[in-house]
Formats: C-alpha cells, sequence, structure tokens
C-alpha cells in the first residue's frame, strides 16, 4: 500500500461514486438485525476528506471489495487499487 497516497482524498466525484455504489451493496443485505443500515449510515454524511473514501473501501470483505471494484469505474477503481497496493 502507498502509504503516502492512502491519506490524500480522490476527486469528488470518484469519492461520490464510491460511497453511492457502496451504499446500492449495503442496501441488498438483509437489514433484520440492522446491520446494513449500520453500515450506511456510517458512510451517509461522511465528507471527501484524507482516507475516507478507503474507511468505505474498507467496510467491506474481499467479496464485496471485489463487487464494488466490478461495478465502478476505472478512474475510481485505479483510485482504490493505487491505495490496495
Amino acid at each position: 500500500m502507498s502509504q503516502e497516497n492512502y491519506y490524500v482524498a480522490p476527486s469528488q466525484e470518484i469519492f461520490e461514486e464510491i460511497k453511492e455504489q457502496a451504499t446500492k451493496i449495503w442496501k441488498t443485505y438483509d437489514d433484520t438485525f440492522g446491520y446494513a443500515s449500520e453500515k450506511t449510515g456510517r458512510i451517509k454524511n461522511i465528507q471527501n476528506i484524507r482516507d475516507n473514501a478507503m474507511y468505505i473501501v474498507a467496510m467491506f470483505d474481499e467479496n464485496n471489495r471485489g463487487r464494488l471494484l466490478s461495478i465502478i469505474s476505472e478512474e475510481a477503481k485505479q483510485f482504490i487499487e493505487s491505495n490496495l497496493e
């Protein structure tokens, strides 16, 4: 992981895309016990500063991280992958 870049926020457009698509994935979960709403609540008002975009990504397990990477733009994917190296 590039420690130097990890704390650099992406463009607002990339941040909003990551946030929106992550929220869509969480909303596919059964929310009987509030797990999904807890996750979406955490990111609802989060701002695009420092490592908040990667914080959103880090909430996912490996499978859901793959789901996220498969539905976002190439630019957003490159941002995430560059911070996971």
